[in-house]
């Protein structure tokens, strides 16, 4: 009985996250913008961030998608705002092997997170759960990149 009323709480948070998707909004400035696809499902969902030294102070998450991927981006526009990037990169991670069947570190905040991880127990769907935070990831990485680039200096 007490599994079922879980089950039932869970289904509730998704479906409130996918019924009202938070981070579906214009940002006053974009410091960068990521595009995710999956193809398994048709899922697609657009990242824009802005950053301030060295946190991400604001995402916007348009997702277009199944219940499952829509929710985990709202998830994830409600959970990290305000977090550094080191702490966006172990979330993420700590986020991905839950969805592949590992346990999380008791003392991390995952927000409503949780209420995705039987998703796990359908291999094909895992991918709609990550596909918000694989989008983030790369908007990161490339924009680390980005800023990490620099021009040789030329012969005077």
């Amino acid at each position: 009985m007490k599994q079922v009323k879980l089950d039932d709480l869970y289904r509730d948070t998704i479906l409130d996250h996918y019924k009202n998707p938070r981070g579906r909004k214009e940002l006053d400035r974009i410091d960068a913008e990521h595009k995710g696809y999956n193809p398994l499902c048709g899922d697609q969902v657009t990242i824009k961030a802005k950053f301030t030294n060295g946190y991400l102070e604001d995402v916007a998450v348009d997702s277009q998608g199944c219940a499952i991927s829509v929710a985990s981006g709202s998830m994830l526009a409600e959970l990290l705002p305000g977090k550094s990037l080191k702490e966006i990169q172990q979330i993420t991670e700590a986020f991905r092997e839950m969805m592949h069947g590992k346990k999380l570190p008791d003392d991390m905040d995952i927000g409503d997170l949780d209420a995705l991880e039987g998703v796990k127990k359908y291999h094909s769907r895992i991918k709609c759960a990550l596909i918000p935070w694989i989008t983030l990831n790369d908007l990161i990485k490339a924009r680390q990149e980005k800023e990490t680039l620099v021009s040789p200096s030329l012969p005077e």
